[in-house]
């Protein structure tokens, strides 16, 4: 992804002290954890369907039968919203201990495009909901499982299918170097945008053109257009679209106006200014995504002072899958503040840190009571802002180990942000020892994931759970 031609003009590396003992602990771990038992796949028994039926506790109900029904549409759809199933079955994968700033849902269609504060086309990992300290290991090998089974959906054969995770996990590998030769500063500032996808081979030029032409459109404006229309008095109102998007039944302005005069507190001063010239004028509950169907997510529509929109989605955040059914322990912090105040807090924490660029409308709220008399946490983003992703569904084989081999640079790049994260380069090193294990691995959890999917299909015709489809 980034070769020795942008290093330093004089190619000096930059390797202080710290980065050389991580790299040393990472070579020695070696040792204890042998690369190759990276692809011991032995989960305990358990059933997919108790685990999702567990999460829909905290949802609601109605919204449940269209979460299922999103799952059903495909394997890799069944793997989406089955993070929970996965970080279960993680927590009994052997690991090396060390941990990071795990993404925690890091699968080929959590990438994509959207807005730098620049208004730049940035690509990079776009969902944190499940982010959380947690052994580094767990996020490559969710990536890894997702290139599988999405080239299975896309009836690729299993040597193509290989083929394309390989190009994964020797992108990932590969990467840390060149990050290594960089300072930390350097590190933090480096991104991709869609020009650089341009300028390369990463993917072939017709997806990237297709996929940020339409991510350039994909504005406030644009949304004002499809998503409203206006009332008598001119203004904009919503348009209800059940069950997708639908008014709560008892509309409270001033409440939602005093929730986000406490959002615009966590703001940067600039950002938190240029919010306080918007009023908001409608809000409305949305269905979002697979995983996410049934939590509370709404979307905000603010006009500012030339009666121009800004459109704000608030999405509910549980806690992470890592930490309730991954185990992940959370030992020191790992940033001030990122896990004690508030699931929001965390996923916003997170994003800033993962991302090269995050926007810079993200802020959270914490303890939202809701008319069940239940608190909840939110965090709040641009809704449309020119995000965009590649149709997975389009690529061909070439296309798919391309695509792969672009994500897993990028999850190298986030991974570089987390403290001492010199152990990983120091555990893989140069061959492909870790690649073939973790390959094999990948291959054995897309198997995994066809069963569970299965069960699930049959949980529905047996009635133990009902699916709403096409929704």
């Amino acid at each position: 992804m980034w070769d020795d031609s942008e290093m330093h003009a004089d190619g000096s590396p930059h390797h202080s002290d710290s980065i050389a003992r991580a790299r040393a602990a990472g070579r020695a771990a070696r040792r204890t954890m042998p690369r190759r038992e990276q692809a011991a796949y032995r989960p305990d028994p358990r059933d997919a369907v108790e685990i999702l039926e567990g999460q829909h506790s905290t949802r609601l109900p109605e919204l449940i039968p269209v979460r299922i029904g999103r799952m059903l549409e495909s394997p890799f759809s069944f793997y989406r919203g089955a993070a929970a199933v996965m970080a279960q079955d993680l927590s009994k994968a052997p690991v090396t201990g060390h941990t990071i700033i795990a993404c925690g849902d890091a699968h080929l269609a959590n990438y994509g495009f959207f807005a730098s504060p620049e208004r730049r086309l940035i690509f990079d990992l776009n969902d944190f909901d499940e982010a959380y300290p947690a052994p580094w290991e767990w996020d490559i090998k969710r990536l890894a499982a997702s290139v599988w089974v999405n080239g299975r959906n896309g009836s690729h054969t299993e040597e193509q299918c290989r083929t394309a995770v390989e190009a994964c996990l020797r992108r990932y590998r590969e990467t840390f170097q060149p990050l290594y030769q960089r300072t930390a500063v350097e590190r933090y500032f480096l991104n991709v945008d869609a020009e650089f996808l341009h300028s390369t081979k990463a993917m072939a030029t017709r997806h990237v053109k297709t996929a940020g032409e339409k991510a350039r459109q994909r504005t406030s404006e644009q949304a004002l257009t499809k998503l409203t229309r206006r009332t008598a008095a001119g203004v904009p109102r919503i348009v209800d679209q059940p069950p997708i998007v639908r008014h709560p039944d008892v509309m409270d302005l001033p409440r939602m106006e005093g929730l986000v005069s406490r959002y615009r507190k966590t703001l940067r001063a600039d950002t938190a200014l240029l919010m306080s010239q918007f009023r908001l004028v409608d809000y409305a509950l949305r269905i979002v995504g697979v995983g996410s169907v049934g939590r509370r997510n709404w979307v905000l529509l603010f006009e500012g002072p030339a009666g121009e929109p800004l459109f704000l989605q608030a999405k509910e955040a549980g806690p992470s899958v890592l930490e309730t059914h991954g185990r992940a322990g959370q030992g020191p912090e790992p940033v001030d503040g990122l896990l004690s105040n508030g699931e929001g807090r965390r996923v916003v924490g997170a994003q800033r840190i993962l991302q090269a660029q995050s926007d810079p409308f993200l802020g959270w709220i914490s303890n939202v009571e809701g008319p069940d008399g239940v608190p909840r946490d939110f965090y709040i983003r641009q809704f449309r802002d020119m995000k965009g992703s590649f149709a997975l569904s389009e690529l061909s084989a070439r296309e798919s180990a391309d695509y792969a081999g672009l994500c897993g640079g990028m999850l190298a790049r986030a991974h570089s942000q987390s403290a001492d994260s010199a152990f990983i380069p120091g555990y893989l090193g140069k061959g492909g020892s870790f690649d073939a294990a973790v390959t094999g691995w990948a291959k054995g959890y897309a198997d995994q994931t066809e069963h569970d999917y299965e069960q699930l299909q049959r949980a529905v015709r047996s009635g133990r759970l009902k699916a709403e489809a096409g929704v």
